[in-house]
């Protein structure tokens, strides 16, 4: 058996618990996982986070803050336990790889560089970035921004239209936006009403203008400094809240859920709709 640190407030408790469970008396699913394997968890955690903040609870939010570094530690120590030298890093790389970026990206508090305001910043970082990267020698992405296409679509877009933006290439207003949904969501309309369904080509012509539909919503959210990824996490909360109320003022009555009429069930909503904005 293996000892737990004493203090577990310190962050160096954390380093030898990560450290501990890799070892060889550690845990079995610990020392069998690998960057890859665990990647997914870290794409998890940082939604949990998400959801956290956006809950606003202070114990969650603490917690999962936690699991996230959790990923940070393992991944690190999994880098250092790494035999093959081109693979092998430590905690201690990426504490100086994120502490030099920070002071290389951010000349303005740490040189001399002046900014007028939060543009300007984000305008030289971008620029900053692209000189990091012609330094190493990578090159500019073919037909694409440089944005992970791993990202949820609605945030990558969002990500989008900042580049966009950069590059003097944006609408003005977040009104003009809003022309532009709705001129997309005419066309949306026009390949559902005059298309024939059972053309090959309907589908992809339905992805296709659907798509143009979120696309322009993801920039109007921009425009109106939302995010779109956020607006639709909170619209799922919303609306599950919403059914379940519902679903239990049926059943409290007595009534049978899936016998009940599209009439009876929007009455039904409307009345969970109030009690839960009266809650608020």
């Amino acid at each position: 058996m293996i000892k737990p640190p004493s203090d577990l407030k310190k962050f160096e408790s954390l380093l030898q618990i990560v450290e501990d469970l890799r070892g060889p008396n550690g845990c079995p699913w610990d020392k069998e996982q690998n960057h890859r394997s665990l990647a997914p968890f870290a794409i998890e955690e940082a939604y949990e986070l998400a959801e956290a903040i956006e809950q606003g609870q202070k114990q969650e939010m603490v917690e999962e803050l936690g699991d996230l570094l959790l990923q940070v530690l393992i991944h690190s120590e999994i880098g250092r336990q790494e035999v093959s030298q081109d693979k092998h890093f430590t905690f201690s790389d990426v504490v100086e790889s994120i502490a030099s970026k920070m002071v290389r990206r951010h000349p303005h508090v740490f040189s001399n560089t002046e900014v007028a305001d939060s543009n300007e910043v984000l305008n030289n970082w971008s620029k900053i970035k692209a000189q990091e990267k012609a330094n190493r020698g990578a090159a500019e992405p073919v037909m694409r921004f440089d944005i992970s296409t791993s990202f949820p679509a609605l945030f990558r877009a969002h990500k989008i239209g900042d580049k966009s933006k950069r590059k003097q290439f944006d609408w003005s207003t977040p009104e003009e936006v809003l022309v532009k949904v709705e001129e997309e969501i005419a066309e949306l309309k026009e390949v559902m009403l005059q298309k024939d369904k059972n053309d090959p080509r309907y589908k992809a012509e339905l992805e296709h203008e659907l798509g143009d539909v979120l696309f322009s919503v993801a920039q109007l959210a921009r425009h109106l400094k939302l995010e779109a990824e956020q607006c639709l996490r909170t619209a799922n909360s919303r609306f599950e809240s919403r059914f379940f109320t519902m679903k239990k003022l049926i059943e409290d009555r007595g009534l049978d859920f899936e016998s009940l009429s599209y009439d009876e069930l929007e009455s039904s909503w409307q009345e969970a709709k109030k009690m839960l904005s009266s809650k608020k």
